[in-house]
């Protein structure tokens, strides 16, 4: 039995494990996320200044603290572990970091009118301050999304990868328990939103952004429960000796860098997207399915659907003994498991591809059923959009973390430089050329471009790290089976989702029940047509990966 097909099974089994648990966090999510759009909407002055305060957290914690753990905590947690010392090392790495993160927290907290007012742009004083309101409950997430990362890595780096994955099943529960409340006292928002903010008052604010944020520290709490079953313990200890962070200082510093820049594009898309949604708002335009930041937020959280439960799954499973071969000098282990991991999400992600561009619109009613007719026509352009950047967003994380592995932060650095002006330039030729209401479907084409040209630059960096070699013909060959296969199922699941009736058979009249079942039975039935065609065709050009996805499923199924 060669290492490849065993490296293949094991890496199967601690997918479905980690798969299984983003599968039950991610359909909690998506009820929580249902719940959260009928109280407030998908489109309106309200929604739009709720998820630039929500997402802040994210987007903070991704400059300030998100790039330093992923470049240093992962690799220096598996050198712990080996280290006479282990403990001592542990217990530092630990303890300076929720240090950091609790002191970066207050400070960010504290200035949550700048911020909102720094990632928005055409926004009245009123809608200003019901963000600031709502990012001041809702910034301290910071600090729980540190300490989440932090306790993850630690389960992770001792083969406990279940935990981590289904920490935000309890983060769903609280959310969807108050949100489920506010839903009870004060009702669901009406169609296109809510954009009489005098009505908004203080009570309302705090249930909806104390909820969000109430969520996210129980999902980093109950990480504490496995970590004590096993025996592990983490004691408050502060010091810089001997932890390895004086050879990680080149490191953090291009990857802070790399972070803060790709985040700057991340900035100029709120501000382009936050700008569109104010000013239909204002004229009323929403009735011609006119997007902001808020229905970009929902196209994102759709497109990244695949991408966690796949994608994310197999990295983590991978990076772990990744690091281990970059630190051991095995640069074949290293291509090796970096081949099996592209060539595996790249079957996925083909496919995905392809039914989000083919089935938009009824994915979003099934998905966001409460949006109505007016925020699916909003978000499902955005979502076809962004569906084009699918395929090389798996590709570069699984690239970015062979990075990290070896500690070459420089080359992340630079190669986001080209990747952020790409998504820049399409933001501006987007103001410049296309009407107001296409802003938004224009951000995430640019989006898509910003990530074709990060994978496309991370793979002629990695040819040279791998010694020249990246088994790139295997990469290629599956890549062009898979797209010719995806292209034959696109064309058969259109075809058959116009003969339906297309966006017409969504049952808008219905109300939620009526969304909702009849996105998911067109889903259904063409996303199953698609799956066949696109599985024989697979199967006719004798693609094995597809076994490392099926066979474990078929082995659960099985028992």
């Amino acid at each position: 039995m060669t290492s490849q097909a065993t490296g293949s099974r094991g890496l199967g089994r601690s997918s479905l494990v980690m798969a299984a648990g983003t599968a039950v966090s991610r359909l909690g999510g998506l009820v929580r996320n249902m719940v959260m759009v009928a109280i407030i909407g998908s489109t309106g002055l309200v929604a739009d200044a709720f998820d630039v305060a929500n997402k802040l957290p994210n987007v903070l914690f991704a400059i300030l603290a998100g790039g330093m753990l992923n470049a240093i905590l992962v690799p220096q947690i598996v050198r712990a572990f080996q280290a006479r010392n282990a403990q001592e090392r542990l217990d530092k790495l630990l303890t300076l970091s929720g240090v950091g993160i609790l002191a970066l927290t207050a400070v960010l907290t504290g200035a949550s009118s700048i911020i909102v007012w720094v990632y928005t742009d055409g926004w009245t004083e009123e809608q200003l301050a019901l963000g600031t309101i709502f990012a001041f409950w809702c910034i301290p997430q910071l600090f729980f999304y540190g300490l989440y990362t932090l306790l993850g890595q630690v389960l992770n780096a001792r083969e406990q990868f279940g935990p981590y994955m289904w920490a935000p099943v309890a983060n769903n529960i609280i959310s969807i328990i108050g949100f489920g409340l506010f839903w009870v006292i004060y009702g669901s928002a009406p169609e296109g939103g809510i954009d009489e903010l005098g009505s908004w008052d203080t009570p309302r604010t705090i249930l909806l952004a104390g909820t969000a944020t109430l969520g996210i520290a129980s999902q980093a709490l109950v990480l504490l429960v496995p970590l004590m079953r096993s025996g592990f313990v983490w004691r408050f200890r502060l010091g810089f000796r001997g932890i390895g962070l004086r050879s990680a200082g080149s490191v953090v510093g291009w990857t802070f860098a790399a972070v803060v820049l790709e985040q700057l594009g991340v900035l100029y898309l709120t501000r382009v997207a936050s700008g569109a949604g104010a000013e239909n708002a204002v004229t009323g335009e929403l009735a011609n399915a006119a997007a902001g930041n808020a229905a970009y937020t929902q196209a994102l959280m759709i497109y990244l659907l695949p991408h966690s439960l796949v994608t994310v799954s197999i990295a983590t499973a991978l990076f772990t003994g990744l690091s281990k071969a970059a630190a051991n000098g095995e640069t074949d282990t290293v291509r090796s498991d970096l081949s099996l991991g592209l060539r595996t999400v790249g079957v996925f992600t083909v496919f995905a591809t392809a039914v989000f561009t083919v089935l938009a619109a009824p994915l979003t009613a099934l998905i966001v059923p409460t949006a109505g007719s007016e925020g699916t026509g909003a978000i499902a352009p955005v979502l076809v959009a962004l569906s084009l950047g699918l395929v090389p967003l798996g590709a570069m994380v699984l690239m970015k973390w062979v990075y990290f592995a070896y500690e070459d932060g420089r080359g992340v650095f630079w190669i986001t430089v080209p990747a952020t002006v790409a998504l820049v330039l399409g933001l501006i030729a987007a103001q410049v050329w296309l009407p107001r209401e296409n802003w938004v479907t224009a951000a995430g084409a640019s989006f898509a471009l910003a990530n074709w040209v990060t994978c496309v630059l991370r793979t002629r960096g990695l040819r040279k790290m791998l010694d020249g070699r990246m088994d790139g013909r295997r990469v290629l060959v599956l890549h062009s089976s898979a797209l010719l296969a995806g292209l034959v199922a696109a064309g058969a699941g259109w075809s058959l989702y116009q003969w339906i009736g297309g966006f017409e058979a969504l049952d808008f009249d219905g109300g939620v029940g009526g969304t909702f079942l009849s996105g998911l039975w067109i889903s259904a039935v063409c996303g199953l047509a698609m799956l066949f065609v696109y599985v024989a065709l697979l199967k006719l050009f004798r693609v094995r990966e597809l076994d490392t996805l099926l066979v474990p499923i078929r082995r659960r199924l099985g028992r």
